[in-house]
């Protein structure tokens, strides 16, 4: 009985885990300067889990581009009303993988010869949910390579010395469209779910 227990609770928690999912739209800071248009999907599959950015920016030059979380979703006037990097534990600029960085933090996109940059993006700090959650704020795209702290510029500490802001959009939501705050978006189980669950489980333990 008590492995029935164990598994059934095991199952419970997987089949009512929800994947989140939000969206970016990003359009140019000047069109007049540089037009670039993209469209990136963001998700996490689990509580505190990795997010995954996918996606492609179009009309860049080729090469590196600083790609950043900023803190504020506002674009009234472009990309400059985004406000710095999302920063909340007031680190220094760094790169992805270091231990210290903003929140924010996202490195570079590669744009091929043809200006496309394909995002391919998995991170394990930023989060959909809490207190590093992306939501609401901005995707920004720069017009320089982010140097990622190490250069010897006076910027490299704060922005990583990438340039102009060349595009931004918003986070936003996708999937569910119910409440992300308040109780775990993650786990809304229908009762459906749960007594299906409890018949697999228990099937699976009398059948062994």
């Amino acid at each position: 009985m008590y492995r029935v227990v164990i598994l059934f609770i095991t199952a419970v928690t997987v089949v009512t885990a929800e994947e989140l999912v939000a969206v970016v739209h990003l359009t140019s800071h000047d069109a007049s300067v540089r037009n670039i248009s993209g469209d990136i999907t963001i998700t996490q599959s689990l509580p505190n889990g990795p997010v995954k950015l996918s996606g492609k920016v179009n009309g860049l030059t080729e090469g590196l581009h600083g790609f950043h979380i900023h803190e504020k979703g506002d674009i009234k006037e472009g990309c400059t009303s985004t406000g710095a990097h999302f920063n909340p534990e007031n680190n220094i600029h760094g790169a992805p993988e270091d231990t210290v960085r903003h929140v924010g933090d996202l490195g570079n996109i590669r744009a091929n010869a043809d200006g496309e940059a394909v995002i391919d993006i998995t991170d394990t700090i930023i989060s959909l949910t809490g207190p590093n959650s992306i939501l609401g704020r901005a995707i920004v795209v720069h017009s320089d390579e982010d140097d990622l702290g190490k250069g010897n510029s006076t910027l490299s500490l704060s922005t990583g010395n990438a340039g102009g802001r060349w595009a931004c959009g918003i986070i936003g939501i996708q999937s569910p469209v119910g409440s992300w705050s308040g109780s775990n978006p993650f786990t809304s189980p229908s009762m459906s779910i749960i007594a299906a669950s409890f018949m697999i489980v228990t099937f699976h333990h009398l059948k062994y």
